[in-house]
């Protein structure tokens, strides 16, 4: 069998065959190497000709293809027509992207061509406009020569007069160059020769042998120097360098700016800036700070001008836009239960709703402001209500619910009368400016009385409807119902006296009534929209946090896109919990709302700083002087919302009085983790959480260090807790019981005892174990202790009044005669915190 087996031999030659070629390799030591390279052509589909038919003229040309080509071994007819089919439609489809190439390739080159075109054409104007500049000074130079020339021929014309006839000519006729006129042709010829070999010139385009031999040196001129070196050839070619006309310019100028940006925004040289500085007597290099008064003398310096801005100038982006009227459209009115604890809001509440919110508080009050939104079965309307805690405690929860309303519904129960929390509304909704209607509930108790509560509310200037005023007044009942749709029709009715209207069409504006952190869904807010509609995907900045609405859901929790007037939605996407009570706005771009949040931030902490650093030393000590003798409580408090761990921080800030008080070290809401129990453990403090709970690791962290944990549910219980351990702290109430007074008969000297004083007990009893005072003339000389006590000869405890008995003071001898002794008793008190 030989090794060709029949087959044709490769060959290198051929017509659309590979070409080969020798490549000689060069290494190092002088080492090479022949390697045959083959370069294959370029494979070209001719498009087909136009006219070669179509239809049926296609199908007889295909069954002619199919009848002359060879066909493979069990092809069917159509099988082979399918297969010409796809190879006439490849050729094709490769025939279009030729000429589409073509097209392409032809598009370019014009473009090339333009472009090209146009350089040339710049570059002619631009050596036109030299070739003028230069005759024009060339002209200039020649007219000043020729001048030169007429006055040194007037200044010689004596002296040529007194020569005797004028030098001979050579031959030829022509008189013979001076040595005057040679030198600058000669220089003009050397000129041009050096212009033609000039080494700096640009050669045009790097080859691959220069760049591998450097014959063009080292480190190549930038475009920057090379267009330098234009412009200082251009302008020696004009006669000099051109001062080119200083722009003033417009300086943003901030409270503080280092050196290099203020050269930068004058568009100076930092040098020039920092010499200015110099001779101003500051010295400063080009990353030092300045304040912005000696950079305003800088800047006026240079003849620029000083635009002052602040830092706060942040903030701008937060337009406040006046809606027009025509934009203005109906919104829901906004309502808050307000009043006492235990009244029955969240009762009403829910008896409107028909849902049990009230049953899943701790302890069956509410510890949270609620936003809900409520369909009027009579008008077809939406009721947005908000329900605040009544506790003590929440007084900011009440007052940020009374911000944000249109309308307040004071609820009172009517066997319980007018209470502190209720007092604490009226003055809420007063100074907030709201319309106010009263719910007196619980009216189906026996023991109510209505009539009581309108005129209790009379001692706070709210005269209801039922007394000739105009406060309407609603008598209802959360457990029957009674009376509610007549508190629904109240609403609907001052809701339609205030014509309340949004614009929707805008930027979003809202309060943040609540704000959390939830394990699996991180920092969330409740939001009251205000104004606009807020969309999933809007970019918003919130007090000092930013964020983009990742997803927002209703009261309900359902999912929705956005947003509209008078909404309330809980909000994901934030940066971190913001404060209850901030205005989210939203703006067009991140950076803006990242911007903001940081100077924000900012601002809070510098305020924070200069707080502690305005107080002088002096101050300082006498703080210290005056908190010596105060104990302090500290605690860690983590709450489960923003507002409850408010609420907390101020109802434990009033715990305390002139001798302990408790300080919170820190709050926060969220889960308690390992940093609070790092803190606590560093401070000695508990740790108080409410409605939250330890992690894992934090709970094997805090039995580890010893630290402290409580939970609550209920703020009466945290708050109870807290006084009874700083009542703990305070020092007890020392009381003095007087028992009796015994007179000093007779003095006598005892050997090993001291002076003993003879005594007749006057009053009381005489005690060994009490505690004494020896009064001479009623003024106390000596406080102490019974050394011993005796009746007769035997030690006695005590010593009844009208019978004598030998008293020793301990470690005290000077007893006279006629001094009275005074016998007391200590009791210690318990003292607790009102």
């Amino acid at each position: 069998m030989s090794d060709q087996d029949g087959k044709k031999t490769l060959g290198v030659r051929g017509g659309g065959g590979p070409r080969s070629g020798n490549v000689k390799q060069s290494f190092s030591h002088g080492r090479t190497k022949n390697v045959v390279v083959e370069t294959k052509r370029k494979r070209t589909v001719q498009a087909p000709k136009p006219g070669t038919g179509s239809g049926s003229g296609k199908q007889s040309n295909l069954a002619a293809a199919a009848a002359g080509a060879k066909r493979p071994a069990g092809i069917s007819d159509a099988e082979m027509e399918r297969r010409l089919k796809a190879l006439q439609a490849a050729k094709a489809r490769e025939a279009d992207d030729a000429a589409k190439r073509e097209a392409e390739e032809k598009a370019r080159a014009e473009e090339r061509d333009r472009m090209r075109a146009e350089k040339e054409q710049k570059e002619r104007e631009q050596r036109e406009a030299e070739e003028r500049a230069k005759a024009k000074v060339e002209e200039e130079e020649r007219k000043k020569r020729e001048e030169a020339d007429a006055a040194k021929k007037a200044a010689e014309a004596p002296a040529q007069a007194a020569q005797p006839e004028p030098a001979q000519q050579p031959r030829g006729g022509r008189a013979a160059p001076s040595k005057q006129q040679e030198v600058p042709r000669k220089t003009e010829r050397e000129g041009r020769g050096k212009s033609k070999g000039d080494g700096n010139r640009r050669t045009g385009k790097l080859t691959v042998s220069q760049a591998l031999s450097g014959g063009e040196g080292g480190r190549q001129k930038s475009m920057a120097a090379m267009k330098r070196k234009q412009e200082r050839a251009r302008q020696k070619a004009m006669g000099g360098p051109v001062q080119r006309e200083k722009v003033m310019r417009d300086v943003r100028l901030p409270e503080a700016i280092t050196v290099a940006e203020l050269a930068n925004r004058m568009t100076e040289r930092v040098g020039d800036v920092v010499k200015a500085l110099m001779q101003n007597g500051v010295m400063a290099t080009q990353n030092q700070t300045i304040d912005a008064d000696t950079a305003e003398l800088i800047i006026e310096e240079f003849g620029h001008t000083v635009v002052r801005v602040s830092d706060a100038d942040v903030e701008d982006v937060i337009a406040t836009i006046e809606d027009k009227a025509e934009d203005l459209k109906p919104r829901a009115p906004i309502i808050t239960i307000m009043g006492h604890v235990d009244h029955g809001k969240t009762s009403l509440l829910d008896a409107i709703r028909k849902t049990k919110v009230v049953s899943g508080e701790a302890g069956g009050i509410t510890q949270h402001i609620g936003a809900y939104q409520v369909p009027d079965p009579s008008t077809g309307a939406t009721l947005t209500f908000l329900d605040t805690p009544g506790h003590a405690a929440f007084t900011s929860m009440r007052s940020r619910g009374a911000q944000v309303t249109d309308i307040v519904v004071l609820v009172v129960a009517a066997d319980d009368a007018v209470m502190p929390q209720t007092i604490e509304a009226i003055n809420h909704a007063k100074a907030a400016k709201v319309p106010m209607i009263v719910a007196i509930n619980k009216c189906d108790k026996p023991e109510a009385n209505p009539t009581k509560v309108r005129t209790d509310l009379l001692q706070h200037e709210i005269v209801v409807e039922e007394m000739s005023g105009d406060v309407q007044d609603i008598e209802v009942s959360a457990l029957s119902g009674k009376g509610l749709p007549d508190l629904l029709e109240a609403i609907a009715l001052q809701a339609e006296i205030l014509e309340l209207k949004a614009n929707p069409d805008r930027a979003a504006e809202g309060a943040v009534i609540e704000a959390q952190l939830d394990v699996g869904r991180g920092p969330v807010a409740t939001v009251l929209v205000q104004k606009g509609t807020l969309k999933q995907g809007d970019i918003f900045v919130v007090g000092e946090q930013w964020g983009k609405v990742r997803a927002m859901e209703n009261d309900q929790g359902q999912r929705v896109k956005e947003a509209g007037p008078s909404v309330p939605v809980e909000v994901l996407g934030l940066n971190g919990t913001p404060e209850a009570g901030d205005v989210l706005n939203v703006v067009s771009t991140e950076a803006q709302a990242r911007e903001i949040a940081e100077y924000r931030q900012q601002a809070a902490k510098d305020k924070r700083a200069a707080a502690g650093a305005a107080t002088t030393l002096e101050a300082l000590m006498q703080k210290a002087k005056e908190d010596e003798n105060v104990a302090e409580l500290p605690v860690l408090v983590k709450a489960d919302v923003q507002g409850s761990a408010e609420a907390i921080v101020q109802a434990l800030e009033k715990v305390g009085n002139d001798e302990v008080r408790v300080r919170v070290l820190h709050y926060g809401v969220g889960a308690i983790t390992e940093t609070d129990v790092g803190l606590a453990e560093a401070s000695n403090a508990p740790i108080l959480g409410f409605n939250v709970r330890a992690n894992a690791s934090a709970r094997n962290s805090a039995n580890q260090k010893g630290v402290e944990l409580r939970y609550y549910s209920v703020i009466y219980d945290l708050v109870d807790d807290v006084k009874k351990a700083a009542s703990g702290l305070l020092s007890a109430e020392v009381r003095e019981n007087f028992i009796g007074y015994a007179k000093i008969l007779e003095t006598f000297r005892v050997s090993g005892v001291g002076t003993v004083a003879g005594c007749l007990v006057t009053e009381g009893v005489a005690r060994r174990s009490a505690g004494v005072r020896l009064l001479r003339d009623d003024v106390v000389i000596h406080e102490g202790t019974l050394k011993t006590l005796k009746r007769f000869k035997d030690e006695v405890a005590e010593v009844i009044s009208g019978q004598e008995c030998g008293m020793a003071f301990e470690n005290y001898d000077d007893v006279r005669k006629d001094d009275v002794i005074e016998i007391f008793t200590r009791q210690e008190i318990e003292r607790t915190l009102e």
